[in-house]
């Protein structure tokens, strides 16, 4: 029987604890909800949903572009102000929708970031942060941090280069332990992407309850979200290599019926799947497979398995759809106004990421699951700018704040060092000093160039520690919190390079300004103005599932409520 909202979902499970549970432990089999399908739509941002399920006069006549996501919103709480984490980067982005909490407890700033108390990688990575020596129980050196596909054990392919992988394997068996930092004070171990979190996660606490969990994601890096309980609590992980070099996909083909067998886009720089419209989709695809695989019962390649408790997968189509300049057949992607009117090219991903989410929709309906799933839709982070008029590749015609201050940044932070991996900048910039008592000149020397760096804001010292653990060695001081963070004029990225309009990792409103819909057959639809956080995603779906939110350390320690309903 339906009921009226998710408030009522909630009461049920309540209604039905196990009396014999002791403080706030449930018994969850007895929730209404026994499934959770969280989808992020990497890129996508509130006005984005807004005007595909709507509608919008410039594009297909009026009528929506997105009828599955509209769909959805009949029978849906839309957050209309929701917000990721800062910085609005892919790996604290993830971290904080699967956690409940924030950069500062996570320790999770960027996939490419700075740790004062771990040494570098015995093997350089793929993308050049340098290998090093590390001796046991000796003062750590420091080092940049990589969790993306530098650490895979080969870039290159879509596997990653596990042994023995299928063509599109990739797992966690697909990382490099010689790529990993490693930790002085734990006999020089490899720090893995889960053991680099510092907080449990759903997929951890749905598992020790019970639960058959499952995620699919575009490294296998992004074995992450099994958080510092490691890869066992994962009962299915699938995360194809997005970064590696395009191949024809045999027996793939996108909702439309575009067949994947072949390389959709072969005169697109095939370098990776990020630099097609077209190519883009069908790596996608790889991962919706996954979800219908896992729909019917089966893991992600087709094995017989459960039907996940908690499962659910990324898509890139739109982010590669806001920031795709491809020279090689002079398409332009992103937006052609401040409203957010797309491009045919974006356009064309949001029907993509639609038709897709349709498809699991409609497997969900015909296997009678319905009513028992709850679908929620959300973004690690939205894109900046949204009008294409402010983009500023600045390195064009300015500087960055990591070439301002290169002689004070470690080596492997800094941008002189040749083949170096170079500084963490995007639509922000995050730094970390080799000396922190150079604070307050490398803040005056930012400030002498607010205009050639096109600098907004600068967070450091008491501005810093109002969000974020004092930097430093433990124990007085949090070893991956960054110096200095720089977050730029709007529109402004540190880079020169014109193959990209839009960017992500900032802090501004385009940056971190997502979707986030929660929707089930027995939700009354509603729109919540208030603003909330991607944080409250971890805990409204244990609340769901009848679980105790409070499990999540994220929860206790930030005091991280459920979504309103």
């Amino acid at each position: 029987m339906k009921k009226s909202s998710l408030l009522i979902l909630s009461m049920a499970v309540l209604i039905a604890a196990n009396a014999t549970a002791e403080g706030n432990e449930r018994d969850w089999h007895h929730s209404q909800i026994r499934h959770v399908l969280l989808i992020s739509v990497d890129g996508m941002h509130a006005v984005d949903f807004k005007n595909c399920s709507e509608g919008i006069a410039a594009i297909n006549n009026g009528a929506p572009y997105c009828p599955n996501l509209a769909e959805l919103a009949t029978t849906g709480i839309n957050y209309v102000a929701a917000s990721t984490s800062k910085p609005s980067d892919s790996f604290p982005g993830l971290m904080t929708i699967v956690t409940g909490a924030t950069p500062r407890t996570l320790g999770v700033y960027y996939d490419v970031a700075y740790d004062r108390s771990l040494d570098a990688p015995k093997k350089t990575t793929g993308n050049g942060v340098a290998g090093g020596p590390c001796t046991p129980g000796h003062a750590p050196t420091g080092t940049t941090t990589e969790y993306e596909e530098g650490i895979d054990l080969d870039q290159t392919k879509v596997n990653g280069g596990a042994p023995g992988a299928g063509l599109t394997e990739g797992t966690i068996a697909s990382i490099d332990a010689a790529r990993l930092p490693r930790n002085p004070a734990k006999g020089c171990a490899p720090v893995y992407p889960w053991e680099f979190v510092r907080t449990n996660t759903i997929f951890s606490v749905i598992h020790d309850a019970g639960g058959y969990t499952a995620w699919s994601d575009k490294h296998p890096a992004y074995s992450s979200v099994a958080g510092r309980q490691g890869p066992s609590v994962l009962d299915d992980f699938y995360a194809p290599e997005i970064n590696s070099t395009v191949i024809g996909l045999p027996g793939v083909s996108t909702p439309e019926g575009v067949s994947c067998a072949t390389i959709r886009d072969p005169g697109s720089d095939l370098t990776a799947w990020t630099n097609s419209f077209e190519n883009i989709q069908c790596y996608d695809e790889l991962k919706v497979r996954a979800i219908l695989n896992e729909i019917e019962g089966k893991t992600h390649d087709g094995k017989r398995a459960h039907t996940p408790t908690i499962f659910g997968m990324n898509f890139q189509a739109v982010s590669v759809g806001q920031k795709l300049n491809e020279k090689s057949n002079s398409t332009t992607g992103g937006y052609r106004d401040a409203a957010g009117t797309p491009t045919p090219a974006l356009l064309s991903e949001f029907q993509f990421i639609d038709d897709s989410i349709g498809e699991m929709v409609n497997e969900i309906k015909d296997r009678g699951l319905y009513e028992s799933t709850l679908i929620i839709i959300t973004a690690k982070h939205g894109q900046s700018p949204i009008d294409p008029k402010f983009y500023n590749p600045i390195l064009k015609t300015g500087t960055s704040p990591a070439t301002l201050l290169a002689n004070l940044l470690p080596a492997s932070e800094s941008p002189n060092t040749p083949g170096g991996i170079g500084p963490t900048e995007d639509d922000v910039s995050l730094l970390w000093l080799a000396n922190p008592a150079n604070t307050l000149s490398a803040v005056s020397t930012l400030e002498s160039n607010i205009t050639e760096a096109g600098i907004g804001q600068i967070f450091y010292d008491q501005s810093l520690a109002l969000n974020y653990n004092v930097p430093g060695l433990p124990p007085h001081g949090d070893p991956r919190t960054p110096d200095i963070i720089v977050t730029p004029n709007v529109g402004v990225t540190y880079t020169g390079s014109t193959a990209k309009q839009e960017e992500h990792g900032g802090f501004s409103h385009d940056d971190t300004n997502v979707i986030l819909l929660v929707s089930n057959p027995g939700i009354v639809p509603k729109t919540v103005y208030s603003g909330v956080g991607t944080n409250q995603v971890a805990p409204t779906i244990l609340d769901a599932l009848g679980l105790d939110p409070r499990s999540l350390d994220g929860v206790r320690l930030e005091g991280t409520a459920v979504l309103p309903k």
